[in-house]
């Protein structure tokens, strides 16, 4: 028999350590004659690696890109947002529609585990005034360079520029490569490829057609946290684009019930965006789809109530002129250019009619800007397509997680939580059909 030189056992001990700090909670079974395939290399495909690569199977991850978490750095550019501190229920209902095939995910892997998991690389975080939670640095960079350090020395091999083409007639993983096409085979696969805003990071849905083929019920994607276009006068859109709007409270139009949210967005040459529109951004997307366009209604003055607004430009005006009455107001700027936008001279002229416009602007959204642009997207693979698992009832043996699921959150940090979250689900479920005996044939 075979003895393992020194350097080899200590390799494998500084291995089995790493991997226990990873995941506490490591299966015991010996899978270490088995073999998984991770492809995408975002958040939720090195955490689903991480998984695996901590029950002891040899796992590769491949990616399409020349690096991996390439939106994720993006997404640490301002600050990386990891998570939210909110309670949980609050925190669950974030994701709309999706929040019970959510749910089980986000209990098990939630706020405060994915910032005990962010303290196991070394990086504490800390609770910002609005809840949202951050690196103590902000950075994402040192968080990931921690997690591929550990991840390498968990055994995780790393294939970039491969990009996922599909399968072989006799059933093995396709993937072009700078060398030409190659296949690779497993016991086990996860796909992570993220969904279709970015595509220059990766995440450009070419995933899609591949799964359809195969017969998976993939849901059209779609733009989440985006913005819309409006049809602005060449004068505004020459004069103001780029110019923030602030304060402004804002709501979908049409439902006088709906709360007005407080924030600000950018007025653009095509419309408008920022984070007050991105949080009413799915909505607002679905009333386009449906309707043809729908109506954004702005509180141009969010602390001023409606009878001091109107009491204000009731006073004489003499021969004041017009934009510094409104100044009396608070309204000045861009606000004031916008109110050009809808309203006529005789709207002006009424101070009841100018003060409820004030508080209630509609303006027009023609359309969500493209797929590409925005922050996420919407759409994916269904959740009726998966078992309990996370894996594709019509492969068996290839399990999903992150992004490309049908699922959309807004930002402040719900995003990355569901794609941790998810990442390590699929690779659970994918330990638990190894577990029972179930492997992907080999052609």
């Amino acid at each position: 028999m075979a003895i393992a030189a020194p350097a080899t056992l200590r390799y494998n001990e500084r291995r089995r350590d790493a991997c226990r700090l990873a995941q506490p909670e490591s299966m015991t079974e010996d899978f270490s004659t088995r073999r998984a395939i991770v492809i995408g290399g975002g958040p939720a495909g090195l955490m689903a690696a991480e998984v695996l690569a901590a029950a002891g199977l040899r796992v590769d991850l491949y990616d399409a890109m020349p690096s991996v978490g390439r939106k994720f750095l993006l997404a640490g550019k301002g600050g990386l947002n990891l998570t939210h501190a909110e309670p949980f229920a609050a925190f669950a209902s974030r994701y709309g529609t999706r929040s019970a095939n959510l749910r089980p995910q986000l209990s098990a892997f939630g706020p405060d585990a994915l910032r005990a998991w962010a303290l196991g690389l070394g990086v504490e975080t800390i609770v910002g005034t609005s809840q949202r939670v951050f690196p103590r640095d902000l950075k994402a960079a040192p968080l990931l360079r921690a997690w591929l350090k550990r991840l390498r020395e968990c055994g995780v091999h790393l294939h970039m520029r491969h990009r996922w083409l599909g399968w072989t007639a006799d059933n093995a993983l396709r993937f072009a490569t700078p060398d030409g096409e190659q296949t690779a085979q497993a016991d086990v696969v996860i796909l992570a490829l993220g969904g279709g805003s970015w595509a220059k990071l990766g995440a450009d849905g070419a995933w899609v057609p591949v799964l359809r083929q195969r017969g998976v019920d993939v849901r059209p994607l779609r733009p989440s946290n985006c913005g819309f276009e409006i049809a602005w006068s060449e004068h505004l859109r020459a004069r103001w684009a780029g110019q923030p709007l602030k304060p402004v409270a804002a709501r979908w139009g049409g439902n006088a019930a709906e709360p007005f949210r407080q924030g600000e967005f950018i007025i653009t040459a095509t419309g408008v965006e920022g984070s007050l529109i991105y949080a009413l951004s799915a909505q607002l997307r679905d009333i386009i789809d449906r309707d043809g366009s729908a109506i954004l209604e702005l509180d141009l003055a969010p602390t001023m109530p409606l009878a001091r607004l109107t009491e204000k430009l009731t006073r004489p005006r003499g021969a004041q002129s017009l934009s510094k009455h409104l100044h009396r107001a608070g309204i000045d700027g861009v606000k004031s250019a916008l109110l050009h936008e809808v309203l006529t001279k005789a709207d002006f002229a009424d101070p009841q009619k100018l003060a409820h416009a004030i508080k209630h602007l509609p303006l027009r959204l023609a359309a969500a800007r493209p797929l590409d642009e925005a922050i996420s997207s919407a759409g994916g693979v269904a959740f009726d397509a998966l078992t309990e698992n996370a894996m594709l009832a019509a492969v068996p043996g290839l399990f999903c997680a992150g992004e490309m699921l049908d699922w959309e959150a807004p930002t402040g940090g719900y995003l990355l939580t569901a794609c941790f979250a998810t990442g390590r689900a699929a690779a659970q479920g994918a330990l638990a059909w190894l577990r029972a005996g179930n492997h992907i044939a080999s052609p």
